[in-house]
């Protein structure tokens, strides 16, 4: 079966913006950082990166998947902001940052939350876990498996706190992907946005160590940390008033001004140097496709989806590479998938979309036949 590539353009209207951050700010970045990434989070396109697969330790920034799961917990009734939760005696003793609970004392999920989100309080994921999945280590199972199906490759998870374990390890680019899945719950935004604020009675004072969520009028969230292992990381979010989110990712950082100077670069970088824009690849330029053997001598093809793509701004072409085969052969199912459009912005790819078939066509039988030379005689 030959296959034909068509090659076409797509005309996209964009402004043209001189970029904002200079090539020596992120240079800078990549001099501090062991590694770090930026990506658009919508259609997950990574736009800057050093090391974005390189696994490391990261510290308390896989507290992001326990926030995740709480999140969808919440999101899925599972249980509600205002249910309240008893610690259990495994809060006892708790290591690195707490809210000073004891056995018995009774939150709500939406005081534990914030005292996980701005607190850092590994006591408080405690009693998130146990609740969403009766122990600690079931939670870690499902951690995960939470990644694995996220397609996080580079990621494993060894207890839902970020102590410093050995066999712990992420990557900048899993990391962004776990963000940009929380930047989709709204209900998270308050929290993320808040650096200071007081639980237990206004007790217990929480502090986030994001100061990104004080000055960075785009912010939207998630988290810094540091460690003598980790070394400084942070994982932030912005959107702007389009409500284009990006997330920038850095790791092993030397200290707290790399990376929420660093954070802040890259991610006006993406808002002054990219836009997102859609395929908007017409289906009436794909021609029918020839059938051999088929009850139909022709099937219509289409894209399976429409998609949005991020391009740098400037960019007032995309070419478009499809290749299909020059016939195909029955029988064809509704939705075959036969071929690809893939959009490029000069050499590089940005974006691959599969065409498939619009229609079931039949195999040819002989009964068809006959059926069909009756109808002409009778005609």
């Amino acid at each position: 079966m030959k296959k034909i590539c068509i090659i076409l353009s797509l005309f996209i209207s964009v402004t043209l913006i001189l970029p904002l951050y200079s090539f020596a700010e992120t240079s800078e970045i990549a001099e501090n950082a062991e590694a770090y990434v930026l990506t658009e989070a919508a259609t997950g396109t990574v736009l800057e990166e050093k090391n974005s697969d390189q696994k490391r330790n990261i510290g308390y920034l896989s507290k992001l998947m326990t926030i995740l799961l709480i999140a969808e917990d919440i999101e899925t009734g599972k249980f509600l902001m205002s249910t309240e939760l008893t610690a259990s005696s495994s809060v006892t003793n708790t290591k690195g940052a707490v809210v000073w609970l004891e056995a018995g004392d009774i939150m709500t999920v939406e005081e534990l939350l914030k005292s996980v989100i701005i607190g850092n309080a590994n006591d408080a994921v405690t009693v998130l876990a146990e609740k969403s999945e009766q122990t600690v280590e079931k939670f870690v199972r499902r951690m995960n498996t939470e990644a694995f199906e996220m397609g996080l490759r580079n990621t494993a998870f060894f207890s839902p706190y970020g102590y410093y374990d050995e066999r712990e390890y992420s990557t900048a680019a899993d990391i962004a992907v776990i963000c940009a899945k929380l930047s989709r719950f709204d209900f998270l935004r308050p929290y993320f946005k808040t650096w200071r604020d007081f639980v237990k009675s206004g007790q217990t004072e929480l502090v986030s160590e994001n100061r990104l969520a004080i000055n960075y009028e785009r912010h939207i969230g998630f988290k810094a940390c540091h460690s003598d292992e980790a070394g400084f990381c942070i994982a932030e979010g912005a959107v702007n008033e389009s409500g284009t989110c990006y997330i920038s990712v850095i790791l092993g950082a030397p200290d707290e001004d790399s990376i929420l100077k660093g954070a802040k670069t890259l991610i006006n970088k993406g808002f002054s140097d990219y836009k997102v824009t859609a395929t908007m690849f017409p289906d009436e330029m794909l021609m029918p496709i020839k059938v051999k053997n088929g009850e139909d001598s022709a099937v219509e093809v289409h894209l399976m989806r429409q998609s949005s793509l991020v391009v740098p701004r400037g960019v007032n072409e995309l070419s478009t590479v499809v290749v299909i085969p020059e016939y195909l052969t029955a029988p064809l199912e509704k939705g075959q998938k036969i071929g690809t459009a893939a959009f490029y912005s000069d050499k590089n790819l940005v974006c691959e979309i599969e065409i498939v078939t619009s229609e079931k066509v039949e195999k040819l039988t002989p009964q068809f036949v006959l059926k069909k030379v009756l109808l002409n005689l009778l005609n």
